[in-house]
Parts: C-alpha cells; sequence; structure tokens
C-alpha cells in the first residue's frame, strides 16, 4: 500500500516524543437510522475501515473538518464512538513492526468492546525483498516464523490485549516459480503457521489465484487459521473462495473489501478522493459478504469485516451499505 496511508498512521508517534493530543475533534452523531440500525446489527459482526485518518469523513464520521494528522493523532477515539465501527485496521504494522507501547496507545483510545485488525510485517509475506528498488533481492525474513512471532505477534498482543482482533498476514501476488511452485509454498506455509505462537487468531490473505485450492483449504483446517476473503483485482473471485473455503468452516469470518475489479490503486484513489461519496457502487461484492455475514453468525464465529476507500469511493458508506443488507438478512 502506497506510503500515503503510512504516513497518516504515523502522527499518533511523533520522533520528538510525545506530545498533547490535539483537541476539537470529535465523532459525526448518526443519522437515527444508522444508529438504529446498528442495533440491529449482531453483537459478533464488526464493521471498520482500512486506517481512519481521511479528512473528507467529515460528517460521516467526523464532527468537522481535520487535517489527516489530527486524525492520525485524535481521531480514532471519535472513529470508535461510531456505533457502526467496531473495528478498525491498522494498516502501519505492514511497513515496519509497531511496538507493544504503539500497540497500547492505540487500545488505550477506544472502548473495551472495540477489535483491532493488525496488518502483519510484510517481510513475513514477501519472497523478495519489499524494500529493494530495482533488483529482485530474496527476503530472508520470508515465512520466518521466529520473527513473526518476536516482532508481530508479541507486541500485538502485549499492546492491545483483549482488545488484539485477528492478525491478518498478506501475501502479494506471487509467481509460483519464484517459491519453487504451488505445492513447495503451501507446504513452507504450513510450517510457518503452525509454528506461531497460540492461542491467538491468525488470517491469511493470498493474492496469487494459483495457491488459492482445496490443498490450501485443508492446510487451513490443519492449523486452525483463518483464510481473509478478499475483493481485489489480484485475487481470486470472492465466489471461488467462498466456494472452495466455507465461511462457517473458519475459526472466524475475516473479510477485506480492497478494491474493484479493472482498477489500480492509484487510479482509485485519484478517483475517489476526498473519499466522501460512493462512487463505483459493487452490488454483487456486497451481496455475497453479507450473506458470508450471515453463515457466520448462524454458525457462531465472529466476523470482521474490513472495507477500503478504494473499493467502491468511501469505506464508512461502504460499510453502511453492507450493514443494511446484513440487517435485512438478519430478518429474513
Amino acid at each position: 500500500m502506497p506510503q500515503d496511508k503510512l504516513d497518516s498512521q504515523l502522527g499518533l508517534f511523533p520522533d520528538d516524543g510525545p506530545a498533547a493530543r490535539p483537541a476539537g475533534v470529535g465523532p459525526a452523531p448518526p443519522p437515527a437510522p444508522l444508529a438504529a440500525l446498528a442495533s440491529r446489527i449482531p453483537p459478533s459482526v464488526r464493521l471498520g475501515t482500512s486506517s481512519w485518518s481521511f479528512p473528507g469523513w467529515q460528517d460521516i464520521v467526523y464532527d468537522r473538518q481535520a487535517s489527516e494528522e489530527t486524525l492520525a493523532r485524535a481521531g480514532l477515539t471519535a472513529y470508535a464512538a461510531h456505533p457502526l465501527l467496531r473495528t478498525v485496521s491498522i494498516d502501519r504494522s505492514f511497513y515496519q513492526p509497531l511496538s507493544a507501547d504503539q500497540f497500547r496507545a492505540y487500545a488505550d483510545a477506544v472502548p473495551n468492546d472495540f477489535r483491532f485488525v493488525v496488518k502483519a510485517d510484510r517481510l513475513v509475506t514477501s519472497p523478495a525483498d519489499p524494500d529493494a528498488r530495482g533488483v529482485r533481492t530474496p527476503n530472508p525474513r520470508f515465512l520466518d516464523a521466529a520473527y513473526a512471532a518476536e516482532e508481530v505477534v508479541g507486541p500485538t498482543l502485549e499492546g492491545l490485549g483483549p482488545k488484539a482482533g485477528p492478525i491478518v498476514f498478506q501475501f502479494p501476488p506471487i509467481s509460483p516459480n519464484l517459491v519453487g511452485g504451488r505445492s513447495v509454498f503451501l507446504e513452507r506455509l504450513h510450517r510457518f503457521l503452525v509454528a506461531l505462537p497460540r492461542p491467538c487468531l491468525y488470517a491469511v490473505e493470498l493474492r496469487t489465484t494459483a495457491f488459492v485450492t482445496e490443498a490450501y483449504a485443508r492446510l487451513l483446517d490443519e492449523t486452525g487459521v483463518a483464510h481473509c476473503y478478499n475483493v481485489h483485482p489480484a485475487s481470486a473471485p470472492l465466489s471461488r473462495q467462498i466456494e472452495l473455503i466455507h465461511p462457517f468452516q473458519q475459526p472466524a469470518l475475516v473479510v477485506r473489501w480492497m478494491l474493484g475489479r479493472g482498477l489500480e490503486y492509484v487510479a482509485a484513489k485519484e478517483r475517489y478522493e476526498p473519499f466522501a461519496r460512493l462512487v463505483d457502487e459493487d452490488p454483487p461484492s456486497r451481496e455475497l459478504i453479507a450473506r458470508t455475514v450471515l453463515d457466520a453468525t448462524l454458525a457462531e464465529r465472529d466476523a470482521f469485516v474490513i472495507a477500503n476507500n478504494k473499493a467502491e469511493g468511501s469505506a464508512p458508506l461502504t460499510l453502511f451499505r453492507l450493514a443494511e443488507r446484513i440487517a435485512n438478512w438478519e430478518t429474513r
């Protein structure tokens, strides 16, 4: 994910030491129908966005115009006050590990019932060094369980405590030849997942269609790890993911609705900024996700659904529409 998202979350921890949290941003009062809708969503279902520091969310999530820096520092508490937003994805941790104290600062900003989705350090999921520019350099941390335990899992659990939700290992599109073929990759992934500390909820997001197979589904069953169902042009179609990997067999439902088909990240960002309205609605994905959430609730599984601004134009508005569909399914 581009540098702008990383920068938007860095502001909470400036290099020159702790600073007073700026005042002046609060939650936007939800319209009465939206507040009523929140009461119809099962408590086990958590909807949230990919990060939270977007000025365009004025009057949607926040009560006034505020800069990205202000929202990064002070917006999380206001975000977590919204009755429909009961989780959020910490994306900053994808680019560099966070300390337990940094995670603790996030946890202290939200109520006890709030949960965080944490993206694991990309060093663990990229076979090539993601920081090497212009040259493909092997990454020695790829699927390194000891590194993941020390730099990702340990600080996450220590800092977030009971507010920790799933840790998502997002794998980029990978040529099977780069990792010795599909079977070799799945064998390495199996060893990696088995070696991670327990108990903890882990989820794997694959953006290589060739890896999403029955063998992968069996691997998840054997390791007790969730699949992260994802909507992204590089991923297998959501319907195919659901067909192969049954939601009711997962330890929890984890969904990330990231980017519409036919779009690239930068183009979507330019098309959708400031992320204040829905531009390209995706009713088929909305319907599939709503039905999958219902399956999870019927199976008494927790559900985490994260939406990105690049999915339809505005992540919170995407989730509000999704909540309507979930509530409608619940009443059938």
